[in-house]
């Protein structure tokens, strides 16, 4: 059950933002939302500053961890 409810919530942002556009015009412009979207999620689930994460890896710093990373340290964390 909780897993419905997660994946529920974790599509919530997409369909209010369907609605308001009326979806994308291709397929690489759904993969681009879908993909941006999805980083956005986790960046929120893992306490990293979207806007923040994408400065780093356009600007090549490379300082915020990958969320990779920071999901299985967390899946690591007792409790």
């Amino acid at each position: 059950m909780r897993h419905r409810i997660f994946s529920e919530n974790a599509i919530r942002d997409y369909v209010k933002k369907r609605k308001i556009s009326g979806g994308t015009r291709s397929e690489t412009g759904r993969k681009c939302r879908d993909t941006f979207t999805s980083l956005k999620k986790n960046c929120r689930k893992l306490g990293v500053s979207f806007r923040e994460y994408l400065k780093d890896r356009i600007d090549g710093i490379n300082i915020v961890p990958d969320l990779s990373q920071l999901i299985r340290e967390r899946a690591l964390q007792p409790g």
